[in-house]
Formats: C-alpha cells, structure tokens, sequence
C-alpha cells in the first residue's frame, strides 16, 4: 500500500475516515497488528487479528453495498479485502518482521 506507516504502530487522527463504525474497527486493527508484532509467536494474537480484520472487511463491504457503490469500485475493492484474508490465514506463528510489515 502507498501510506507511510507509523512507529510505534498506533492509530492516530490522521486514519480517521469519519464514519465511528470503520473508525473504531480500525483502532482495534491498529491494535490486533501492534499485539502480533509485540508478541510474533503467539497463536491466539494472529487468530485475533484474523477475526477483527475479517469482521472489520464484511462490515465495510456491507457499508459499501447498502451506499450502492458501483461494481467497478466494489469489486477490486472486494478483491483487496479477499487476497489480505487469503494471505492472512496463510500465515503462521512465528510472524516474521516481513509478515508484521505486510499487515501494517
């Protein structure tokens, strides 16, 4: 992605999408992603971070179809979501410092 990551890795204003639903699942991504990279052996942080990203994608999906976005903005949007989570559940405990890179 074409954003500048922060360190140490925290949510701040500058992420804020103005919609409180997306802007507090992102405070919680923030913190799942910081908890994997704290502790990149532990199973139970990267499960954690599995759910909220995935719960987090079919919140937003849901958001964008009830607004009617248009297929060509939804679809590769969708397909974005899809190949995080793919790449995501491919990964396992111990998370490299490139894995941890690649979730931020």
């Amino acid at each position: 992605m074409g954003y500048d990551i922060p360190e140490p890795f925290c949510w701040d204003e500058s992420f804020k999408v103005f919609y409180d639903t997306l802007d507090e699942q992102h405070k919680g991504l923030f913190n799942a992603i910081f908890d994997c990279s704290k502790k990149p052996e532990d199973a139970k942080a990267l499960q954690h971070l599995d759910q909220v990203i995935v719960a987090h994608f079919n919140t937003e999906e849901q958001m964008m179809k009830a607004k009617h976005y248009p297929d060509a903005d939804f679809t590769p949007h969708k397909k974005a979501h899809d190949d995080f989570v793919a790449t995501l559940k491919g990964l396992k405990t111990p998370l490299s410092g490139d894995n941890i890179h690649y979730a931020k």
